[in-house]
């Protein structure tokens, strides 16, 4: 890929889980990219950090407290990227949880819904709020932090392997809804990454993931993102993409 085919002039992107992590890397580049972009996350102080050090490389970014669970607060954070910017190219759904890892025999109720509230149902709304500015645009494009957990599951973490396999069957879903109004949907699947999340996982010393796998910062994750931005309109939709080095999740 050629730094021009990753150029983002001109674009306004959304991404959700802006405040750290995955999702202020992805911001990051996109502004660098040249994109415009919506930092959304619930925690007003981290989002704000992510803007200040967009604007410190002179970019543009707007930081907006919203909790994806929220369905009116993900429409009004939507209206007001929209309204900043007159228009809008690209939402990355990155913001996802993982409570209360332990069997589904001992998992806490309140635990496992707030788990899928936030991964999956939080995805619903951050969709639904995007497509008709999409469908405005003449294009679009959602790209979805999945998980490979979403494919094999994990015992111990069902409420995170659950919400993931729906997040990668609402991929699937919208990417055929909305290819007639060239919209593509597809699955960015990081693997593990060295964020809060994953350092707060157990570890099993036969686990095939932490003795084997790549694991990750970020920033490398920034690529795969980069690369599903800057997709031509009639380019792949409701399809996974994965930096896992196997296929085991």
């Amino acid at each position: 890929m050629t730094q021009q085919t990753q150029t983002l002039d001109g674009k306004v992107a959304v991404i959700t889980g802006a405040g750290r992590g995955i999702g202020k890397a992805i911001a990051l580049a996109y502004s660098q990219a040249g994109a415009k972009v919506g930092c959304l996350a619930r925690t007003a102080r981290e989002i704000e950090a992510t803007v200040q050090e967009i604007e410190e490389k002179e970019g543009q970014a707007i930081a907006i407290q919203t909790d994806v669970t929220d369905h009116l607060m993900v429409q009004n954070a939507i209206e007001k990227v929209f309204n900043t910017y007159k228009k809008m190219d690209i939402m990355v759904i990155n913001a996802g949880v993982s409570l209360d890892n332990n069997s589904v025999e001992k998992s806490d109720p309140e635990n496992w819904k707030a788990v899928l509230n936030i991964n999956l149902v939080g995805a619903y709304n951050c969709a639904q709020a995007v497509i008709p500015h999409f469908k405005e645009n003449g294009e679009g494009k959602i790209i979805t932090v999945g998980s490979g957990l979403g494919r094999r599951g994990e015992a111990g973490n069902s409420a995170y392997c659950c919400s993931k396999a729906g997040l990668w069957m609402l991929t699937r879903l919208l990417g055929e809804e909305l290819l007639p109004y060239n919209i593509s949907v597809n699955e960015l699947i990081p693997g593990p990454v060295n964020t809060f999340q994953y350092r707060d996982r157990p570890q099993q010393d036969g686990d095939v993931v932490f003795n084997t796998e790549w694991i990750k910062q970020p920033e490398d994750v920034i690529p795969l993102a980069l690369f599903l931005a800057t997709q031509p309109t009639i380019g792949p939709t409701a399809q996974s993409f994965s930096l896992m080095r196997r296929n085991n999740g």
